[in-house]
C-alpha cells in the first residue's frame, strides 16, 4: 500500500504542481481560453489557486520523501482535497458536469493519500 500511495502522491503532485504553475504565472486573460471559470473569479484569487495547488504539490513530496515534518505530507492531501470540493462547487454552478466528475477523481486520489498518511502509513 505505501508503494501505492507514492505512485498517487507523485502522479498528484505532478498534476497540481503543473497546475499550480499555470495559474500562478499566466495572466487571467491567457488562462480563459483553457479554463473559463476564471471568469468568476478576480486575477488575485486565480493566482492564490495557483499557488495553494503548487504548495499542495510540494506538500505532498517533500516532507515524506526528506522525513522533516513528515506530518505535512497528509495535512497538503487534505488540503488539496477542500481545493477539489471548492472546485467542484464552482464547476456545479457553471453546470459543467465534466469538470465535477474530473474535481471528484482528484477529490477521491487526495482523500486516499491524507487517509493512508494519516492512519498506517503515515508519519
Amino acid at each position: 500500500m505505501n508503494i501505492v500511495l507514492w505512485i498517487v502522491q507523485g502522479l498528484l503532485a505532478a498534476m497540481f504542481g503543473l497546475a499550480g504553475v499555470m495559474k500562478s504565472t499566466q495572466p487571467k486573460e491567457k488562462l480563459h481560453a483553457r479554463l473559463p471559470w476564471v471568469e468568476d473569479f478576480s486575477a488575485g484569487t486565480v493566482r492564490f489557486i495557483g499557488v495553494a495547488e503548487l504548495a499542495g504539490a510540494l506538500g505532498l513530496i517533500l516532507p515524506a520523501a526528506t522525513g522533516i515534518a513528515p506530518v505535512l505530507t497528509p495535512l497538503a492531501a487534505t488540503g488539496l482535497a477542500v481545493v477539489m470540493v471548492l472546485a467542484a462547487l464552482t464547476h456545479a454552478r457553471r453546470k459543467e458536469p465534466a469538470a465535477i466528475a474530473f474535481n471528484a477523481v482528484l477529490l477521491v486520489l487526495a482523500a486516499l493519500v491524507a487517509w493512508g498518511r494519516f492512519g498506517p502509513y503515515g508519519f
